[in-house]
């Protein structure tokens, strides 16, 4: 009943002051103060090997090694300090925004309100020991064989040859639940082998009340819920993102500065992404599949006129 109280009460003064952090950095100070500030000590620990840690400066943490039977595989400094992990790495969404193309990170984060939003979004960050966070990297989740245990007792395994990480039983549910979210909020394109693999795992690990209680501090900060967690939605092979932050155009190419929207009448003002194998082309703003034609097979054009004067022709789910 107390748990009840305190979880309503801390609903009512989140809901007074909610407003989404702007960037990853503030997230990250937001996620300690509204979401994880009592979790060090908590019985499931951080993300990947269930470790206690203190909470030190604004949103960083020393690791409780021993609290967790964690060795350290090579990085000792990085394996006694808390990092925020992106449960979807920066690199796996940012590489489905047309920013990444034209500069990477740092360019998606200077010219992308969507990439912003995603990078600050505090239902994909979660505390994790800074080792596995770093061996971890880009890699999508999937089930590791054939490796001995990496860091003591700390379940999670990494596969580096293969280019694979599989988490603890423990938050497999979690995180399958969290990449749902993220792929559906943000119109992101997921292969069928990783569909197939998230379904079994939401499937085998329910939603767990620390999952529900996380889900409702995220909630009173965001202003709205992982809809995977609430039951709202359920992930099915073949699921059409729904795309509810997808806030804004994306900028012109090699543009510094947002550009008006536009319709597909007069798109002469930004760049159109033709695919050189299926000789198709996307337009800026209603074409979903405009940021997912790979870099190497991209062309771009200024115009309908040049797209179909080269002999490409507009995608058909382009609206």
């Amino acid at each position: 009943m107390k748990k009840v109280l305190f979880s309503l009460a801390l609903l009512i003064s989140f809901a007074v002051q909610a407003a989404p952090p702007a960037t990853f950095t503030e997230a990250k100070v937001v996620a300690k103060q509204k979401v994880y500030f009592d979790q060090g000590s908590s019985t499931q620990g951080e993300l990947y090997c269930g470790c206690h840690w203190a909470w030190a400066g604004k949103s960083g943490g020393r690791i409780d090694l021993a609290s967790c039977g964690y060795q350290t595989r090579s990085q000792q400094n990085r394996a006694e300090r808390i990092e925020w992990e992106h449960i979807v790495p920066a690199w796996i969404f940012g590489h489905q925004r047309q920013c990444w193309q034209n500069g990477g990170r740092k360019n998606c984060v200077a010219d992308d309100p969507v990439f912003r939003a995603m990078e600050a979004d505090i239902f994909n960050l979660y505390p994790s020991v800074g080792e596995v966070n770093d061996d971890r990297s880009n890699y999508p989740y999937g089930m590791v064989s054939g490796v001995s245990p990496q860091y003591g007792q700390c379940k999670t395994k990494v596969d580096f040859a293969g280019r694979s990480a599989e988490p603890r039983d423990e938050v497999k549910g979690l995180t399958a639940r969290v990449t749902f979210y993220m792929y559906d909020r943000y119109d992101l394109s997921m292969s069928r082998q990783q569909q197939q693999l998230l379904m079994a795992w939401d499937k085998q690990h329910p939603v767990t009340a620390w999952e529900k209680e996380r889900d409702n501090r995220i909630a009173a900060v965001m202003g709205h819920h992982n809809p995977f967690v609430t039951g709202e939605r359920q992930w099915t092979l073949g699921y059409k993102p729904v795309g509810e932050g997808i806030v804004s155009p994306i900028p012109a190419r090699n543009s510094r500065s947002a550009q008006p929207a536009t319709t597909s009448s007069s798109v002469s003002s930004v760049t159109i992404i033709g695919n050189k194998n299926s000789h198709i082309y996307h337009l800026p703003q209603g074409c979903p599949s405009y940021t997912k034609v790979s870099a190497k097979n991209q062309v771009s054009f200024n115009s309908e006129a040049e797209a179909q004067a080269a002999g490409y022709r507009k995608a058909g789910n382009c609206k």
